[in-house]
This record gives C-alpha cells, structure tokens and sequence, in this order.
C-alpha cells in the first residue's frame, strides 16, 4: 500500500513538472544552448548589411558551421536596391551527410532590420534588435546542428542562412527576401530537397504557431507531417490545428521555384519591427520546443 501511495506521488509530481513547461527530457535538442547562440548574436548589435555587427556575425555563423557540419558553402553576392545601394550580403549552407540524394532544407534568415516601423515615430529609424526576429531561427538551425553532429542524419540535411530577408519595404515587395531569392536562382531544379522549412520568429515566451497560409495552400503535405510530428511529441498546444494569415517570407522564393517549402512562424508577436525585440522576450522552453520537432522530423 505504502508502495503504491508512493508510486502514485512520484507520476503526480513527474505530470505537474511537465504541465509547467519541463520539456528537457524530450528529443535531442537543448534550449539552453539555442538561448545562448541568440545571445551570442545580440552582442553584435543590429546586424544590417553593410554594418559591423552583420559582418562580425557572419564570420561568427560561419565559424559555427565549419565546426558542426560536413561541408560549409559560402554564397557572397551583392543587391542594388532600388535607392541606388549596394548591398554586399552572404549565404551560408551548412550540409550534413552531403553524398545523400534524398535531402531535406532548413532556411532561417540571419539580416535584422534597419528600421523599427512598428514603432513610435521618434523610435522608427532605429534598427531592431532582432532577438526573435532574426536570432530565434539562426539559434534553431545552430542547435539542430548540433543534433545532427552527435548523431549523423539518416538522410541529407542542408542549414541554409539567409542574407536580407528584412532589408526593404514588405509592402512593395522591394529590397526584401533578398537571400533566398538568390538562392532560389541557384538551385538545382533537377536534385530539389524533399521539403523545406523555413524557421522564423520561434523563440516567443508565448508561444503559439498557426498555420501560415501560403504553406497550407501550396505545400498542405509538408504542414501536415510538422504539425503531426509535433503532436506526436505532445506539443500540440504550441502548434495549432489552425490556418493563420499568408505571410511574405523566405519560402515563397522557394517554392517558386519548385521546392516544396513551408514557414513555420509566430507572427502573433507584439514586438515584431520594434526596438523591444530584446532577449527577455525570447526562451529556451520555445526554442526547445520548436527544435525538438525540428530534430524529430530529420529523424
């Protein structure tokens, strides 16, 4: 009887732990660490192209990927924008079990913005700190790999960091999405990867990733195994069941181009385009749990 009352306690205790948000001892991937690659990254400041902070930490990505994956590619090109500057901007894929035809594509974009448009008029021409916008998904794709270095893929994973995706002007569709563009011009559309995810603004305290509506339209299979896998995981109430708006990012110049891409993102993010997106509005808990379905889907 003892015993039982005992056994009892401890399954409590074990369930309220994980009510609370005690995800450590699902998947492979570390928040913690995540957490610290977004710090890592703030403390270059804004990383605008053509400033300091954006060349410092692309070395520093670069640094990351030569150590974590098998091959690194380096993709420099420049952008005129329609202002008449040039942009001098990279992309880098990290690639892990390389000699693999079957091949899946992570896509985060590395870029913050130049100004803080959702702000106060005194604050707009700032740039944005980009703690979650920016750091949340370079922090995912860094822990993924590694995962993916510990224990090597089954299949061929491809990390690819985008360059001035949030450089211009959304709503002209001018000077933004600038990266994948170029990588979408490149790629090869006879060895496309099976799918793509694009990583975007994981890292919110309030954590809550709809659907994105582009994604459901043009690639609904490819939604269908994320959200299925985070189900399986139990996180279910991170990824909901429901179509959200459609969003300009990183996979419509993808799926352009004939890859079968989808944007898994919190856009319900009150300080998106604004100075306040600073590292307290950013977790370990929410990148782990996006990670752990990120690792899970490559397993």
């Amino acid at each position: 009887m003892k015993g039982s009352r005992s056994i009892v306690v401890a399954v409590l205790v074990w369930a309220v732990a994980c009510g609370s948000g005690a995800f450590a001892s699902r998947g492979e991937f570390d928040g913690e660490a995540a957490l610290g690659y977004v710090e890592a990254q703030l403390r270059f400041g804004p990383r605008v192209p053509n400033t300091e902070g954006h060349r410092r930490t692309g070395d520093w990505i670069l640094e990351q990927l030569r150590a974590r994956a098998d091959t690194v590619v380096v993709q420099e090109f420049q952008h005129v924008t329609v202002e008449g500057d040039t942009l001098r901007l990279r992309n880098f894929i990290g690639s892990f079990r390389p000699e693999l035809k079957d091949r899946i594509l992570y896509v985060a974009h590395w870029d913050t913005r130049p100004i803080a448009d959702n702000d106060p008029p005194n604050r707009r021409n700032q740039p944005i700190p980009g703690a979650n916008d920016g750091a949340s998904g370079v922090a995912l794709l860094l822990g993924v790999a590694d995962a993916l270095r510990r224990t090597p893929p089954a299949v061929g994973v491809d990390l690819l960091f985008v360059d001035g995706e949030d450089y211009g002007d959304f709503s002209l569709d001018r000077d933004v999405l600038i990266g994948s563009r170029y990588y979408a011009s490149q790629v090869n559309r006879e060895h496309l990867p099976l799918f793509a995810v694009v990583w975007d603004m994981v890292g919110d305290r309030d954590l809550a990733i709809l659907q994105e509506g582009h994604s459901v339209r043009r690639a609904p299979e490819v939604v269908e195994r994320v959200w299925n896998k985070a189900r399986e995981l139990g996180y279910e109430r991170f990824f909901r069941p429901t179509v959200g708006g459609a969003i300009t990012d990183d996979h419509l110049p993808l799926l352009d181009a004939g890859i079968r891409a989808i944007d898994v993102i919190d856009i319900d993010y009150e300080y998106w385009h604004t100075t306040e997106d600073t590292i307290d509005k950013v977790s370990a808990r929410s990148l782990k749990i996006v990670g752990d379905v990120a690792v899970a889907l490559l397993r």
